[in-house]
């Protein structure tokens, strides 16, 4: 085992598309979920120590668990147990990933943790078993570990990589608070159920992809990258549970809208809602005006794609 200190750079995440199926009876749903890494990112740094502890430092500090249950922990106990090894490392995690805002900061602490332990104590895992051990410890772990753009099958682990012809420029506006995942999903089903048309994998349709969506990553093409998200109302399944959970939300998306943003969305699970615009100077401009609307706590602009983990 190496002494010297590992660091890792993991990036956040904004879903382009959240295509959801039905409740599966595993209580599970399909997704076709459309991945873009963003360039906003958390730094996950491990060190030999005496027994496994976890230290977090930045924004919302005191929100991310620094026991047994954060993610990055049971990442390292996970790839320590399969190489029968003891997880005695130190891992502190420099938080600027926004805490439980729907943009996988999680996920990417977990990410970052299994890159970070695997170089520490040289247990020189493939990039097979680094996603094969994400996809255990859950559904956008891959995902931060590959970054880039990429669709996710099944409950969003099964990635395929997607092609991105051009950067594009994002706002994101985190409000008050988080919104819980599963609470979300559950919302979700019973907006289908009142709806009369059920919520189970026989009466919604499989998920799927939009092929617009797609050509416009592509491309690189920005207008019609924003037509496709806005098509339909939005290309988010989630985002009328999200709105039903906290209604203030669609203050912050209708700010956003009247300030000029191209598109907008709940980031995933949300809170966070997510603004598309033309350029940097935009998203810049943009940000100072949501700010200033009190729709939201802060919001911060960033560039995508972004790459996934990466050694420092």
């Amino acid at each position: 085992m190496s002494g010297a200190a590992v660091s890792v750079r993991v990036p956040a995440k904004v879903n382009v598309q959240l295509a959801v199926g039905g409740a599966r009876p595993d209580g599970f749903h399909d997704l076709a979920n459309v991945f873009l890494a963003v360039g906003l990112y958390d730094v996950v740094t491990v060190r030999p120590a005496d027994a496994l502890r976890v230290t977090v430092s930045g924004a919302d500090a005191d929100q991310v668990p620094a026991d047994g249950t954060n993610l990055a922990a049971r990442a390292a106990e996970l790839l320590a147990s399969r190489r029968g090894l003891a997880p005695n490392v130190e891992i502190h995690i420099a938080k600027d990933i926004p805490v439980a805002g729907g943009m996988a900061g999680g996920s990417a602490d977990a990410a970052g943790a299994l890159v970070a332990c695997d170089a520490l104590w040289g247990t020189g895992c493939s990039r097979e078993e680094l996603l094969a051990l994400c996809a255990e410890l859950g559904s956008d772990v891959p995902f931060s570990l590959v970054g880039g753009a990429a669709l996710g099958r099944g409950r969003g682990e099964r990635l395929t990589p997607l092609e991105v012809g051009g950067a594009f420029h994002w706002v994101f506006a985190m409000a008050d608070g988080g919104l819980s995942t599963p609470a979300v999903y559950r919302e979700c089903d019973r907006l289908r159920a009142e709806c009369g048309r059920g919520a189970d994998v026989g009466s919604v349709p499989a998920p799927e992809p939009s092929p617009a969506l797609l050509d416009a990553l592509a491309e690189g093409d920005l207008a019609a990258l924003a037509s496709a998200i806005m098509a339909g109302g939005t290309s988010n399944d989630l985002q009328a549970a999200a709105l039903s959970l906290r209604p203030s939300l669609a203050d912050t998306l209708v700010a956003g809208e009247k300030a000029g943003a191209m598109a907008s969305l709940v980031s995933g699970s949300g809170p966070t809602c997510a603004f598309l615009t033309r350029d940097e100077p935009a998203a810049k401009a943009l940000a100072e005006a949501l700010t200033a609307t009190r729709t939201c706590r802060t919001a911060r602009g960033a560039p995508s794609p972004a790459p996934g983990a990466t050694l420092l």
